[in-house]
């Protein structure tokens, strides 16, 4: 059997052995001729008398991480050329059977007639996890790093090859729903106790044992299969129930507002194929899954959390012919909450970390830090004191600038002053070595400004982290007006060694990020001061799907800080760059009530050691009159706060900021979650159309005021209904 992907093999005692190894990739995925070679693979099984069962497994160190996505892109664009050439209607019909082509042979390998068993070594995800489910048995080996799970929501879309119907026939509804509807990747320990792993062996022994299990009889008919077949958790209309699906929905809605449509259909096509025999269950399943691969919502969310965060991950800004940084040891500038948050991924990617402070005590402070998050992971049994001790290992506090002489790079991270930022740059670089590259971590200061202090402004770049660092996955790369090509490298590969994403912007007061996530506080504050209830502003905030409203934001981030920034911006651009009612509002919270955010337990809202965080009741008497919720326009509260950033991001492309709309999009998504629905902030205004943004600009501007007008990039571009993306396109054909 001539086949592409895996390796095929049947013992002496009629056990086929399929394993999946496609030797140009790194890791499995499943494409176009994955499917096929399964197919065949299952037909080869039941022709042949002599076989008795086949055992999948992979013989790479992950079992697959699931689909490849650029494949329903591909689909996408097939069914595009289709509808051209033969109509809506048979384009439509040709995407559908693609599209659940391979649910169809996952169908035909659980009826097939004789037992396949999956051998799962690794990560197991997605559409690899519904060939494991397809399977008449599932052994696991005890890897620690093994999961399994059907993450597809996280990207857009849904489990579409089975696995929204096989899951809740396994285990009981609530489990099944909250796993799909939350992308879990499961432990397998926890996948067997929910019946979707059959057992867990040595890693050793997972082929022999997987072997062993059908050599002492699996039943190759699926117990749905069979008759008088019971569902775990009891027919939908029943008591148990109706004990599940209106709590389940009201959850669903309290925590999707309704803006994703993979998410949607997870709901529905449970709801609907518990009801009903599987083949018919999984044709619902292909029809809602077709329908969702074409949503503009699945389209934006698949490219730029899947195909835009992987081309960045693997170094699409990087310059080429610069060869690879070896980084060593690195140098981290101040031992505050920032830098030693900093110092902690650091040594975590395994590099020597030099944490230097003013004085000996701040250092070992700074140390510390990475000491307490270790622990809370050793508590939660996510690591071990060995570990823990290797890390701490390699951060050597100092407040000697001499110990900086053995670095790579060096990561600035002290208070956001120029002047002590530039007395920290003149002792460093009279200390490190010529060819040492110097990054800034700064959330607003222009990195051009700070480069003047250098002797090298070539080796000279901004490295803006996001706190807390060890959490946020995104970094700021910003080129500075000298910068060279080897210190971009240096700090691209220095991200992807801390395993984070980056973008590369240019220099500006507040880069990319910060100025979109800026306007939209902004905002928040002037509806809070128009008399908006301030609950529900962040409350329409997360109802146009961003994960945090912009008060709660505010008070992670310091309110002091925004202040501080606007009075920076006040004496270095000019009056007319501050709004006086934000001004107003956050020198009353910050200067004659002490309310700086939640470090301080109290900034928008109180936050008590005990029991939920309320809202300060003195916003409302500061305010004055507040408008009834009621009469409160929420379609325009919710437009104010979407629109006034991504406007920012359309800006930020005309002046060059950003010159790659992948990286605004998944810079806005990982850097404060812009509307991960939407695919980002420019696919934000492709979504909804240059021409229909604009005049919605228009109307805003006109009952708002000028922060509202569109930029003149906007307006050529609705002019002509081009987009980011097709503006991208044609660049890259001129090229």
């Amino acid at each position: 059997m001539n086949l592409k992907n895996f390796t095929w093999s049947v013992d002496a005692d009629g056990i086929a052995l399929l394993t999946w190894d496609m030797k140009d990739k790194s890791m499995n995925v499943i494409d176009e001729s994955v499917g096929q070679d399964l197919n065949a693979a299952v037909d080869a099984v039941v022709a042949d008398p002599a076989i008795k069962g086949c055992v999948i497994t992979s013989a790479k160190d992950t079992f697959s991480g699931g689909a490849d996505l650029t494949m329903l892109e591909r689909s996408g664009k097939a069914y595009a050329a289709n509808v051209k050439a033969k109509g809506e209607e048979a384009a439509m019909v040709a995407f559908f059977e693609e599209s659940r082509s391979l649910s169809l042979i996952l169908r035909k390998l659980e009826t097939c007639g004789k037992p396949f068993v999956a051998a799962i070594n690794g990560m197991c995800l997605g559409g690899a996890f519904e060939i494991a489910l397809a399977s008449h048995a599932r052994i696991a080996s005890d890897n620690p790093k093994l999961r399994v799970g059907l993450p597809e929501v996280k990207v857009g879309l849904f489990p579409g090859a089975g696995g929204t119907q096989r899951v809740p026939r396994m285990t009981n509804t609530q489990d099944a729903l909250q796993m799909l509807l939350k992308g879990d990747q499961l432990k397998a320990d926890r996948a067997k106790a929910l019946g979707l792993i059959d057992e867990i062996v040595p890693a050793a022994n997972l082929v022999e044992a997987a072997k062993a299990r059908l050599k002492a009889g699996v039943d190759p008919k699926k117990p749905w299969d069979k008759d008088k077949f019971r569902l775990p958790s009891g027919p939908v209309y029943s008591a148990a129930g109706m004990m599940t699906w209106p709590p389940a929905n009201a959850i669903y809605r309290r925590e999707t507002y309704d803006n994703f449509p993979g998410a949607r259909a997870i709901m529905q096509v449970v709801y609907e194929g518990l009801q009903v025999p599987m083949d018919i269950a999984l044709r619902i399943e292909s029809r809602h899954f077709a329908h969702v691969l074409r949503s503009p919502q699945a389209h934006a969310m698949i490219r730029s959390l899947f195909v835009s965060l992987g081309a960045l991950g693997k170094g699409l800004r990087r310059p080429q012919g610069v060869p690879p940084a070896k980084l060593g040891t690195v140098g981290v500038l101040g031992a505050g909450f920032m830098g030693a948050s900093i110092a902690y991924v650091t040594a975590l990617a395994g590099m020597d970390v030099v944490l230097l402070d003013r004085d000996m005590d701040s250092a070992e402070k700074g140390k510390a830090h990475s000491h307490k998050l270790v622990t809370d992971q050793i508590n939660k049994g996510r690591s071990t004191s060995a570990a823990r001790e290797a890390l701490l290992a390699k951060i050597k506090p100092t407040a000697d600038y001499a110990d900086l002489s053995r670095c790579d790079l060096i990561v600035e991270a002290v208070f956001e002053d120029p002047a002590v930022k530039a007395d920290v740059i003149k002792k460093a670089e009279a200390a490190i070595r010529p060819d040492c590259i110097f990054a800034s971590n700064t959330s607003t200061l222009p990195i051009s400004g700070l480069a003047k202090n250098s002797v090298r402004p070539d080796q000279f770049i901004g490295i803006h982290f996001f706190s807390p660092v060890d959490k946020m996955m995104l970094v700021e790369t910003i080129m500075a007006e000298k910068t060279g090509d080897r210190a971009l490298a240096t700090a691209l590969d220095y991200v992807k060694a801390i395993r984070k994403t980056p973008i590369v912007v240019n220099d500006t007061r507040g880069f990319y990020v910060n100025r979109c996530v800026g306007n939209y506080i902004k905002e928040a504050h002037l509806l809070l001061m128009e008399g908006v209830p301030p609950v529900m502003i962040d409350n329409l905030a997360k109802q146009a799907g961003m994960p945090v409203g912009p008060l709660t934001l505010n008070d992670e981030v310091a309110i002091d800080l925004g202040l501080k920034i606007l009075k920076a911006t006040k004496i270095q651009v000019g009056e007319q760059a501050v709004d006086p009612q934000q001004e107003k509002l956050l020198t009353f919270l910050v200067e004659q009530e002490g309310r700086v955010g939640k470090k301080a337990k109290k900034g928008f809202y109180d936050y008590p050691d005990t029991g939920k965080k309320t809202i300060w009741p003195g916003l409302k008497e500061f305010v004055g009159q507040q408008i009834a919720p009621e009469d409160v326009d929420r379609q325009e509260v919710i437009d104010r706060l979407l629109v006034t950033t991504a406007l920012e991001a359309a800006r930020c492309v005309e002046e060059g900021v950003v010159t790659d709309p992948r990286e605004a999009d998944v810079g806005s998504i990982l850097g404060f979650g812009f509307a991960p629905w939407s695919g980002g902030t420019l696919s934000y205004i492709d979504m909804t159309g240059t021409k229909a943004f604009v005049a919605k600009c228009d109307a805003l501007a006109a009952k708002f005021g000028d922060r509202f007008t569109p930029n003149k990039l906007l307006r050529e571009m609705a002019a002509t209904g081009e987009t980011f993306y097709g503006r991208m396109a044609q660049k890259k054909a001129a090229a």
